[in-house]
């Protein structure tokens, strides 16, 4: 059975929806404890509206609440798939987490 793919965007506008992926980070192949440091680094490396997209067996939401908790307003997340077996969310840099120094 398809679960209907479901969109929770942490910033308002059409931007938050067009970010390229620009790499994907499977963690089913990383160890948990290394996970979200793995996913964070992967981030930051991120330039300027672009996304990672993220793969799991498992709902991210502790990971969502972790990246609303230090960085709110900063990120865009889209569910692209989710469940039972797979979970693929695209997790964006919006517009504004740069000083403005970078283009």
């Amino acid at each position: 059975m398809r679960i209907a793919i479901k969109s929770n965007l942490e910033t308002l506008g059409s931007a938050a929806t067009s970010e390229a992926i620009h790499s994907t980070v499977d963690v089913r192949t990383i160890a948990p404890n290394e996970r979200h440091d793995r996913i964070f680094s992967s981030f930051n490396a991120l330039p300027q509206r672009a996304a990672l997209e993220l793969v799991s067996d498992h709902d991210p939401a502790p990971l969502h609440r972790q990246f609303k908790s230090t960085l709110h307003g900063l990120f865009t997340w889209d569910y692209l798939e989710q469940g039972p077996d797979l979970w693929r969310v695209r997790i964006g840099k919006a517009p504004g987490n740069c000083c403005g120094s970078c283009s």
